[in-house]
């Protein structure tokens, strides 16, 4: 498949002038501009290049650490399953990544402290 690395491209500078005016916390599933990215790293999709990505760590208003989330089933050591009001999701453990809150663009949902524990220890072993 051919990836549109020049539409992300524009829709990366137009990101990168927007005032950061969200904030988000740990716990917290944020739709993301992730981008087109290389190889078998995880691409966003649509006109926003956007994921699901559950926040792990925020490090200042400009930075956070995040997993990004799919919602088609993968049961094996490089995900995890959370489960949430809203939805059933499997946690990308081997695409961490840290990002500018830049890439921000709506909160889905919040995992339940338990599952988010469960998470952060399991995310732990992998690494």
């Amino acid at each position: 498949m051919q990836k549109d690395f020049d539409s992300w491209n524009k829709r990366k500078q137009e990101l990168d002038t927007h005032k950061i005016n969200l904030f988000a916390h740990p716990r917290e599933i944020w739709w993301c501009s992730l981008g087109i990215n290389i190889g078998a790293e995880t691409d966003g999709k649509n006109e926003n290049f956007e994921r699901a990505v559950i926040v792990m760590k925020v490090y200042n208003t400009e930075t956070l650490f995040v997993l990004p989330v799919t919602t088609k089933q993968k049961n094996n050591k490089f995900h995890h399953k959370i489960v949430t009001e809203q939805k059933i999701g499997w946690v990308k453990l081997t695409q961490s990544r840290v990002i500018s809150s830049k890439r921000l663009l709506r909160k889905v949902d919040v995992l339940s402290e338990k599952e988010f524990e469960m998470l952060k220890n399991i995310w732990k072993e992998s690494i």
